[in-house]
């Protein structure tokens, strides 16, 4: 499996939206609504590189909104936390 990290800059009235249509296309797995100079990232996961070029440049770039991206290919993965503890607050839920 290859991952990908792309860093997205939006038009500031339409991350919801973008990150919306972002999530919904093949290979995207997690949408994030970041601070700092980006303001999505995404996660894509292919099994081939030939389909980072289907989801990333053919598909997520013109994304309506979407005005700059980064990609990030990630040679190994070194952990596999679940993401969602990883992003977590902190909050326990009451049992």
């Amino acid at each position: 499996m290859i991952t990908a990290i792309v860093l997205i800059k939006t038009r500031v009235d339409r991350v919801p939206e973008v990150a919306e249509q972002i999530a919904d296309l093949p290979g995207v797995t997690e949408v994030y609504s970041v601070t700092g100079e980006f303001d999505l990232v995404a996660l894509v996961r292919v099994r081939q590189h030939e389909e980072l070029a289907r989801v990333i440049p053919a598909r997520l770039n013109k994304v309506d909104g979407v005005t700059a991206t980064e990609t990030l290919v990630a040679f190994r993965t070194y952990s596999r936390h679940d993401l969602e503890a990883a992003f977590s607050l902190g909050l326990d839920e009451e049992t």
